[in-house]
């Protein structure tokens, strides 16, 4: 069983990719509903892109959630993939792009059996990007959409969240704001079929006209939708029986202490693996030292 309360000291030391899973079963006839968290490898500076650290703190929410099992998996791609056996939700927290977890060597298409099974797949923050023509077709597909690189942007701001669709992703969720590196203009499905919106904000006009964090901009066709709300987070129900989600936060570790930020993620890894998301949502608590557990040592002297 994985020990979530690591000292730092022992987190630094350990040099295992997998920390482990947690079973709890909602009865003892039913079979648990197994979640793979991957984090990804560390990325930017002190604070940001805490992959390891965040990945850790939501499973230590999770730990003990009737009927789910948790295999937790640090510093990218499980190198043992059988820990994908069995599985019926994926959460990915890690690096985009052409580095992103999920487009290298043949993974793509392990992947896309993976969903034609109906397992659910959740990426967050540059985990919603990928290239346009690799991992773009699939990602609209499983989840409905990505981050498209000078089609989506990507500015450091404070959107308010004050009304949410009656989901269970939004089960006790209250309004909130929190300043982050928020992606929108996402490359959704066509006349976003079958896209469920749940976290929607209007950027001001100071937003739209940049600076973006890269490239800076700003994008003319950003600047003419002045006064269109964006969607920061989206849900699908695919065809082939599976979940899919997308959240563009999750830059600043900081983050994951407001209640709201983080219990819509909780409630949405719940819903992934089509477990109840209770009607209050995932209740969890979190302190300054849960804060700093777990931190990727960024910029230390060896």
């Amino acid at each position: 069983m994985a020990d979530l309360s690591l000292s730092r000291r022992k987190f630094l030391a350990a040099t295992a990719t997998t920390v482990g899973a947690m079973a709890i079963p909602a009865f003892a006839a039913d079979k648990p509903k197994k979640l793979v968290m991957i984090a990804g490898t560390p990325s930017h500076g002190p604070g940001a892109h805490e992959f390891n650290a965040g990945t850790l703190l939501l499973a230590k929410c999770l730990k003990g959630f009737p009927g789910l099992e948790l295999s937790v998996n640090l510093n990218g791609w499980p190198k043992d993939e059988t820990v994908f056996e069995g599985a019926d939700g994926i959460f990915i927290y890690a690096d985009g792009g052409g580095g992103h977890p999920a487009v290298q060597k043949d993974r793509l298409v392990k992947i896309d059996q993976w969903m034609k099974k109906g397992v659910g797949l959740m990426c967050a923050h540059y985990g919603v990007e990928v290239l346009k023509d690799k991992g773009g077709p699939e990602f609209q597909r499983w989840i409905g959409g990505y981050y498209e690189n000078s089609f989506s942007v990507n500015p450091m701001w404070k959107p308010e969240f004050n009304e949410f669709p009656k989901h269970p992703i939004t089960n006790g969720v209250g309004p909130f704001a929190v300043d982050d590196e928020w992606y929108f203009n996402m490359r959704f499905r066509p006349e976003m079929k079958g896209v469920t919106p749940i976290l929607t904000a209007k950027p001001s006009d100071k937003v739209r006209e940049g600076p973006y964090v890269y490239p800076r901009g700003p994008y003319p066709h950003i600047q003419e939708a002045k006064g269109r709300p964006e969607h920061m987070m989206w849900v699908v129900e695919r065809e082939d029986g599976g979940r899919g989600a997308g959240f563009t936060g999750g830059h600043n570790h900081l983050n994951w202490k407001n209640d709201g930020f983080r219990k819509v993620v909780l409630n949405a890894l719940v819903w992934l693996v089509k477990l109840d998301v209770p009607a209050k949502g995932v209740e969890s608590s979190v302190t300054d030292e849960d804060i700093k557990a777990n931190l990727d040592p960024k910029g230390q002297k060896k």
